[in-house]
């Protein structure tokens, strides 16, 4: 099996960076080293972020922006419908982009999926959909239709839940991939993408609301990037107390608790607590005034 070509951008520290600067200068020969005359290709190459094949791969975060709902796809039964068709009005929707003939990273991030929705603690169809879309533009309806299969019965799901499985041609899906900067290459030496592993949230209008990274989702991230996507919509009244207390840390990608957030929680219980207490004092002396 050949390995699965995919990019997750690195996160280096500066101590990192310096260290692998003074590796690399105290490593090279000296034919490598500036005027020692023509560094070689492959050492070039090998100083290089990422290798050759997964070069122009990354996510370019367009948050608050609008997919392109007039973008056309073909269904699981080979209709051909518009993504905003397909796309909950009422609720958010986790949209994610793969390939059916991926060896290991998108199965590795539906699988993960899948896990996380799950856990939730939300239901697929009352409270959120998915959407997931092809990006090579050879996969079939039928491979769809046995993906979606395969994924709604692992859930323990009906073949009607709300998860669409959809393929379109080249243009149509570079037109959503770019909408969400998805940034994907073809490998023709392996006759592979090369591809972030990303789940996008989106608002149930329509636009990019959150980027969940990883072919791990923890259930908590996902829960909380639903509910900040749905603004109140979905989820039950503690869901929104919680969703107060939780706040995204764009450095570290995920849902970290909140303290201030946390704070004026407190604060409205509080006042909440003796609003309570002092309509209780005020009724009791309003009942002893009568009764005198």
């Amino acid at each position: 099996m050949k390995p699965a070509l995919y990019y997750i951008p690195p996160r280096a520290t500066g101590a990192c960076l310096l260290l692998a600067a003074l590796v690399l200068t105290t490593a090279l020969p000296a034919f490598a080293m500036p005027g020692a005359g023509k560094t070689p290709r492959s050492i070039i190459e090998a100083q290089q972020d990422v290798p050759p094949q997964v070069k122009g791969v990354d996510v370019q975060e367009h948050l608050g922006e609008m997919v392109p709902k007039d973008t056309r796809f073909t269904d699981v039964e080979g209709r051909e419908v518009a993504l905003g068709d397909v796309l909950s009005k009422t609720k958010p929707t986790l949209l994610t982009l793969v390939y059916y003939n991926c060896p290991m990273l998108c199965n590795l991030v539906l699988n993960a999926q899948v896990k996380a929705m799950q856990e939730l603690g939300l239901e697929l169809g009352k409270d959120y959909e998915a959407v997931t879309v092809s990006i090579d533009p050879e996969d079939t309806p039928v491979q769809s239709l046995e993906r979606r299969r395969r994924h709604l019965q692992s859930m323990g799901k009906p073949e009607g839940a709300p998860w669409h499985f959809l393929t379109g041609t080249d243009g149509e899906i570079r037109r959503l991939s770019e909408a969400l900067g998805f940034k994907y290459t073809y490998d023709a030496s392996t006759k592979q993408y090369a591809h972030p592993a990303v789940v996008h949230v989106l608002t149930p209008e329509g636009s990019i609301s959150r980027y969940l990274y990883g072919t791990t989702f923890p259930p908590k991230d996902m829960k909380l990037a639903i509910l900040e996507a749905a603004n109140g919509r979905v989820g039950t009244s503690f869901d929104q107390i919680v969703m107060s207390c939780f706040k995204y840390d764009t450095a570290s990608r995920r849902y970290g608790f909140y303290i201030f957030g946390f704070i004026r929680l407190g604060g409205i219980l509080v006042f909440t607590a003796l609003a309570t207490m002092l309509i209780y004092f005020w009724r009791r002396e309003l009942k002893k005034g009568a009764a005198a």
